[in-house]
């Protein structure tokens, strides 16, 4: 394969393709729509299915020097009444961390090292991609420029679409398909200053939908001359507001500060984290129903494009990165480049697609919900009358054996 791989975003989907690709010496170029990178997003998490991947491509000390390594996974009711926490990453036994860092650190290590190893020309900005092509012998890319004006096509052996939850190429190989659906849970996403809490490195998730849900983490790895953490907050609550624009939709306090502001625990104040707040988007919880398949000839759809999921269990990048390693493997084993994005699909598509099923019905988070319904919404005397440990720890494992990041799916995975 001697012309260019062509792959459509410059997202972390598909900075991670271009790093796999180049490892296995297929050549490659990322065409991005943006005129240029900036530092977008909020706090993002990153499993240890995900880490082992950015391991290979000699990427941990860079972001590990940019994230917190987070210890556990704590589970509170509104009241802030403790429900059940696992260890998590290393601390759980793996060989690998579980990062929780800001999107704009994880974006600018990939971009840094794409550039280092593969050279300035091999992220090409401000070409939106407007539609696809193929014949017999290669794949083409149309795109067009910020003013919609149109550039000239690009033609190589195959097109790899990362171009998110909106996917131009997705939208022309499934022409039927409706907008993203919207299931009734808005999201607030904040960065607020605070003190370090519990043990500086614990992410949080504590309420439910119904009444209000937030998952908490730091996403500094130290703290600043005042003793203060980024802290990275999600705030969850059904609601049929959403508005459907883009992960840097600025949202406004007044619509969820109501809900949370008795949220005041012995070892975080809630409420004032939210007022605190240094950054504030909104956007809905939404997904797409997964799809029969994701590959035409010489096309195919790579991570949000292919399997847009709900942000629970923090997988949706993580997702991602195994769609980017698994086709570039592919593409280097198999000669025939139609038959090696078959083969891509095969590998990865029943998997990710039970992961989007299984964040609308069964994600961890739904240890909150057990607790919730059962207390009835109040604070309990005795967990224990309610749910059982081992119940709540079948939960959480049995996600990880779903999502991929059990021990034992990882120790087997080449």
């Amino acid at each position: 394969m001697n012309d260019p791989v062509i792959i459509v975003g410059g997202g972390i989907c598909g900075l991670t393709l271009a790093l796999s690709l180049h490892e296995l010496a297929v050549p490659c170029r990322v065409y991005e729509s943006a005129p240029a990178f900036k530092r977008l997003g909020v706090g993002i998490n990153l499993l240890p299915h995900a880490m082992r991947e950015l391991a290979g491509l000699g990427l941990q000390p860079a972001l590990a020097a940019r994230a917190v390594e987070t210890r556990e996974m704590s589970y509170y009711n509104r009241f802030g009444q403790f429900i059940f926490s696992e260890p998590r990453g290393r601390f759980a036994g793996y060989p690998w961390p579980q990062l929780s860092i800001h999107r704009g650190e994880l974006h600018q290590v990939l971009v840094d090292a794409v550039v280092e190893r593969l050279g300035q020309d091999a992220i090409v900005m401000g070409h939106r991609c407007v539609g696809v092509e193929q014949d017999e012998g290669a794949a083409v890319a149309r795109f067009v420029d910020q003013a919609g004006r149109a550039l000239p096509a690009v033609r190589g052996p195959a097109v790899l679409a990362c171009d998110g939850i909106h996917s131009a190429v997705r939208r022309q190989l499934n022409p039927h398909e409706g907008p993203p659906a919207y299931q009734g849970i808005n999201m607030w996403r904040g960065v607020s200053r605070s003190k370090p809490f519990l043990s500086g490195a614990t992410m949080v998730q504590a309420g439910w939908l119904d009444v209000g849900k937030m998952v908490i983490y730091p996403i500094s790895p130290g703290v600043d001359a005042d003793g203060l953490q980024a802290i990275n907050w999600v705030a969850e609550i059904q609601s049929p507001r959403h508005v459907m624009q883009d992960w840097n939709l600025a949202g406004n306090i007044e619509d969820i500060y109501p809900t949370y502001a008795a949220w005041r625990f012995p070892w975080l104040d809630v409420a004032a984290m939210i007022r605190a707040h240094e950054v504030l988007l909104e956007y809905p919880m939404v997904d797409r129903d997964p799809l029969p398949q994701w590959t035409a000839g010489r096309v195919t759809l790579v991570g949000d494009a292919a399997h847009p999921m709900y942000p629970r269990g923090g997988n949706g990048a993580g997702q991602g990165i195994l769609d980017a390693r698994a086709l570039a493997r592919c593409l280097r084993t198999e000669a025939d480049v139609a038959a090696a994005l078959k083969a891509y699909e095969a590998e990865r598509l029943p998997a990710a697609n039970r992961v989007v099923l299984t964040n609308r019905s069964a994600p961890p988070d739904v240890i909150l919900k057990v607790v919730h319904e059962r207390s009835g919404d109040r604070p309990f005397a005795r967990l224990e009358d309610l749910v059982s440990r081992e119940e709540l720890a079948a939960i959480t494992d049995g996600y990880k054996q779903v999502a991929g990041f059990d021990k034992a799916s990882l120790g087997a995975k080449p």
